[in-house]
């Protein structure tokens, strides 16, 4: 069930099965939180299927006991996909043009990647079949990585009652059965998977597969940028006019401002929403959930911020859920741009602040104030339910609500520019720059302890 872009890597599994194959039934073998992909799949009506559950009493006692587990409820040709794989633009749709006459059919890639073969199977050929598989080989005959997709017959059934357990793991290992059907001859065929594969085993794993996927599907993504505005006549113009050509859409909310920035902000090619707001916070979370875009990006009215860094803040979204720009970088800061010294260590102090608090998500801040940002609509779909603070302290809730639901946060530099016009709503002077800390400072020990 963990998340790859936005997308349980099981639903895509399911979802994979359903549109190569036209496998509209399915039993997913659980054990450890079962209950919960329970809840969230229910019948499977929601992904176009039938879903049946079995538990396996021995989870803990290898792969090989999900065959034992469903030999009473599976008795035809059947596919087997492990939950914990991914597969990208693949040949699946393949398998249902093998040559007859097999009893198992094992999936490999093509695999340059040594150590990546070493840990996990791989498979002896011989004539264009698999005559034995070797679980984390020491020595490699070929460059074949053995995947997680099967396909069997239920002679299988036989073979698993006929493997003892492994002498290395203790364990019931299907690689073992498998190889025990190879050596007493069953045909077994090995079914080469194109596409990208990578089988998710930890949080490095997990980050490279959010990282694939956004990357090959990235140019087919709409970008929103989102512009909380409030009596910004003299910049509203030129800030739409610089964003708009790298986005698919520029949204404006107005809060019915007097000098008409909802109307220069129409000119200049954005789309206005003029009603009443409760604060930044409440501008930006209904600009946020008005917008329609695959990627949501925060910017400032005020010039503050150009177009020219969003390229970075969309590079690095593909290797995180929401990335955050810093202003306390000082080759970044324009002269006669609002950072000054206590701006800029008491915005690294609360960062650092957050930090501490949430030491075992291990984030790097060293700006809590800092508007411009972009992020994933599903991860902004997550924690837009725990958002509760109109004012200034929006911005450092917003990140540690992604903490919370465990999203990836990655902080980059972001030049800072002057203002156009106007004054900052919450450090024009620096009486309201120690009120605003002290507001963050408040919402973050609030949220830590839960208090208040």
């Amino acid at each position: 069930m963990l998340e790859v872009a936005g997308i349980p890597l099981l639903v895509r599994n399911l979802t994979l099965l359903r549109e190569t194959l036209n496998i509209t039934e399915a039993v997913l073998v659980v054990g450890h939180r079962g209950e919960y992909v329970r809840e969230k799949l229910g019948d499977g009506a929601a992904l176009g299927m039938t879903l049946r559950y079995v538990d396996n009493p021995d989870v803990d006692g290898g792969l090989g006991t999900l065959l034992l587990a469903i030999e009473p409820h599976v008795q035809e040709p059947f596919v087997l996909l492990l939950g914990d794989e991914l597969y990208v633009e693949s040949n699946h749709a393949d398998l249902t043009v093998v040559p007859d006459g097999w009893e198992v059919i094992c999936g490999v890639h093509e695999c340059d990647d040594d150590l990546l073969i070493r840990k996990n199977y791989s498979v002896e050929l011989q004539d264009g079949r698999i005559v034995g598989l070797v679980e984390k080989p020491e020595q490699l005959p070929n460059r074949y990585l053995g995947c997680g997709t099967y396909c069997f017959t239920p002679a299988i059934y036989a073979d698993a009652h006929a493997t003892p357990r492994s002498a290395r793991t203790g364990r019931l290992e299907l690689t073992d059965i498998i190889d025990h059907a190879a050596r007493r001859g069953a045909v077994v065929l090995p079914f080469v998977i194109g596409g990208q594969y990578l089988n998710v085993n930890s949080v490095e794993d997990l980050n490279l597969a959010n990282f694939v996927v956004r990357s090959l599907l990235f140019d087919r993504q709409r970008v929103s940028v989102v512009i909380p505005a409030y009596n910004e006549a003299a910049s509203i113009g030129h800030v739409v006019r610089d964003f708009l050509p790298l986005a698919d859409e520029v949204v404006v909310m107005d809060n019915c401002s007097a000098d008409g920035t909802g109307d220069l902000a129409r000119e200049a090619g954005a789309t206005v929403y003029s009603r009443t707001l409760r604060g930044y916070g409440d501008a930006i979370m209904q600009g946020m959930d008005a917008a329609t875009g695959d990627v949501l990006v925060l910017v400032e009215a005020d010039g503050t911020f150009r177009a020219k860094d969003m390229g970075k803040l969309l590079e690095y979204l593909k290797d995180a859920d929401m990335v955050i720009g810093t202003r306390t970088t000082r080759q970044l800061i324009e002269q006669g741009a609002n950072m000054d010294g206590l701006l800029r260590w008491g915005n690294v102090v609360v960062g650092k602040l957050i930090e501490g608090l949430w030491w075992g998500r291990e984030p790097r801040f060293t700006d809590v104030g800092c508007t411009y940002r972009a992020v994933w609509r599903d991860a902004w779909r997550k924690i837009r339910p725990f958002l509760t603070r109109f004012d200034a302290a929006f911005s450092p809730e917003m990140m540690i609500e992604m903490l919370r639901v465990e999203g990836r946060v990655i902080e980059v530099p972001v030049s800072y520019y002057g203002r156009r016009g106007g004054e900052s709503k919450h450090s024009s002077s620096r009486w309201h720059s120690v009120r605003t800390g002290l507001k963050m400072v408040g919402l973050i020990l609030q949220k830590r302890f839960n208090f208040g």
